[in-house]
């Protein structure tokens, strides 16, 4: 990963990723946790930007638009 845009992404999904996990577990939903998950995990895959931009938005979302 040597793009900085691409590790100021990171951060940011593994803050937000860790806030919806902890959300998630607290209420015991499983949707977000697993969002939050899937937010902290995906950037050591993923090295495009752009890529890590457009799945860490579509991660983000999904639990507002999939509500239990």
């Amino acid at each position: 990963m040597g793009s900085t845009a691409a590790i100021v992404w990171n951060i940011l999904f593994g803050a937000v990723g860790a806030g919806y996990f902890l959300y998630g577990k607290r209420q015991q939903e499983g949707l977000p946790m697993f969002c939050g998950f899937a937010l902290m995990v995906f950037p050591y895959f993923v090295e495009s930007a752009w890529a890590l931009f457009l799945i860490g938005a579509l991660l983000m979302a999904i639990p507002f638009y999939f509500r239990e």
